[in-house]
């Protein structure tokens, strides 16, 4: 019962930190968290039959190569814009979508 509750909070401060945050690597961050507390939950619920440990070492594949894509796009997207505020990066790609419709 108590990884349940570490799971609930771990889920809630995910997606508080989703919804606050403006900076790529905390949203990254945030992400991560969201997927940890799906994965314990896979860890905790886990039977001893052959199914529920095929379903989550699938979890943690899946999860890692999620945040191995989605750092590389944090990388392009930093030195494409050269900062990592979202809202900075926003504004700069409607300049550019601006700029483009104007030629």
């Amino acid at each position: 019962m108590d990884f349940t509750i570490l799971s609930i909070i771990m889920l809630a401060i995910g997606i508080y930190g989703l919804l606050t945050n403006r900076q790529l690597l905390k949203v990254f961050i945030s992400i991560e968290m969201i997927a940890i507390a799906a994965s314990l939950n896979f860890v905790m619920l886990a039977t001893p039959n052959g199914l529920s440990e095929a379903l989550m070492i699938l979890a943690f594949s899946v999860d890692t190569a999620v945040s191995a894509v989605i750092l590389a796009l944090l990388v392009i997207v930093s030195k494409r814009y050269g900062t990592g505020d979202l809202s900075k990066i926003i504004s700069k790609q409607e300049n550019e979508e601006s700029e483009d419709e104007a030629q």
